[in-house]
């Protein structure tokens, strides 16, 4: 008898504002998108993307109050909703839903492998233990089973992991006081990049480019020269632990999908991000042609201010800015450099890349439709 195989599905959709969720209400009712089998989403806000973002959490409590109508409370929890703030510049407020459908084994294949995904969740994690080696191997666990459910069997094979993972508090500092221990970091803001940091380590551990004897609690946040090629963390006040989603290729799922990455260098390299189109069968010379556009199913990079001040040799004063966190500032600069190439401005670009490719540079990750 065939066996049942799985086909990803990834919708792109408008949102009005942070509790806007009448794209994703329409898509279900008119049968384009099933509740049941909805993966992750992931979502630009727009708000400042720092510690008192709090449309982060009004966009999640808008979709939750949506899906409760379909789904049953366990079926809900397990949906990875990653709410990513700020949408500096001219980036678009949108959100991105990853569904996954059921396929027969008996169909044709028009592919050797296809878009896998798959979502794990941590217990809570300790404030002591935020931005140290307790995190990095608490998230290597949870993105082992991400690997795990998307069904794949390499390791090689997994071309993005998002993170969301929680932050401190004043609240959250004084409860671990309380409890006679210290935090890694006492500024919140600091914090956000701290768990970033620890969860993008913990990314590379679990994809086998480094292993937990590389790494110390001294390195978090301090050697850039440990990374991931395909992390992509994003930090929120929303939770207190991990959720995961995992999008890569495998040989168990069906469909036009598929997903490639590559590595920005610094915050102007669009040529691996070109170069990766190119191997999705999507190879222009300059910006991506209006009928090109309509292939491409979602853009996914990270965006952080070089340490060193510098972008090619000449200064940078995103780190210089009293006013406004260098990690906007990098988000509306490195989506402007990414619009020019792809031709629209509803990207997943997540300011703060700690660990997450070279300093001042980031991962890219592409899902395109091969038809």
């Amino acid at each position: 008898m065939p066996t049942a195989s799985r086909c990803a599905h990834v919708h792109r959709l408008p949102m009005r504002s942070p509790d806007d969720v009448s794209a994703l209400e329409a898509a279900i009712a008119e049968g384009g998108i099933d509740p049941a089998g909805i993966v992750a989403i992931l979502g630009k806000t727009e708000g400042n993307g720092c510690v008192n973002d709090f449309t982060r959490a009004f966009a999640v409590r808008s979709l939750e109050a949506l899906l409760e109508k379909h789904l049953p409370t366990e079926a809900l929890r397990r949906i990875a909703m990653v709410m990513s703030g700020g949408t500096e510049g001219a980036l678009s407020p949108h959100m991105i839903v990853f569904e996954a459908r059921e396929a027969r084994d008996d169909t044709p294949r028009a592919f050797v492998k296809s878009l896998a995904l798959g979502r794990a969740q941590t217990p809570p994690l300790a404030g002591e233990h935020l931005g140290r080696m307790q995190q990095v191997e608490q998230v290597a666990a949870g993105v082992t089973a991400a690997i795990k459910d998307a069904g794949i069997s390499d390791p090689a094979d997994v071309h993005y992991v998002q993170v969301k993972c929680p932050l401190l508090t004043m609240e959250r500092i004084e409860a671990v006081d309380a409890r006679g221990l210290r935090t890694a970091v006492r500024d919140t803001l600091k914090s956000m990049g701290f768990s970033r940091g620890a969860s993008a380590l913990g990314v590379a551990v679990a994809l086998g480019e480094l292993t937990l004897s590389d790494l110390s609690d001294a390195m978090i946040c301090s050697d850039y020269a440990r990374y991931s090629e395909r992390a992509a963390t994003s930090g929120g006040v929303e939770l207190l632990d991990h959720e995961i989603m995992v999008a890569g290729m495998s040989a168990a799922w069906t469909g036009p999908l598929a997903i490639d990455h590559a590595v920005m260098r610094d915050a102007i390299d669009i040529e691996p991000a070109r170069a990766a189109l190119a191997r999705l069968g999507l190879a222009v010379p300059g910006q991506v042609p209006e009928a090109g556009r309509g292939r491409i199913a979602a853009v996914l990079a990270k965006a952080e201010a070089a340490q060193s001040g510098k972008v090619r040799g000449r200064r940078h004063t995103m780190l210089d800015d009293s006013d406004i966190s260098s990690t906007r500032h990098a988000r509306a600069f490195v989506a402007g450099a990414l619009a020019g190439l792809f031709g629209f401005t509803d990207l997943f670009v997540s300011g703060g890349a700690e660990h997450q490719g070279p300093d001042g540079g980031g991962p890219i990750a592409i899902i395109v439709d091969r038809t």
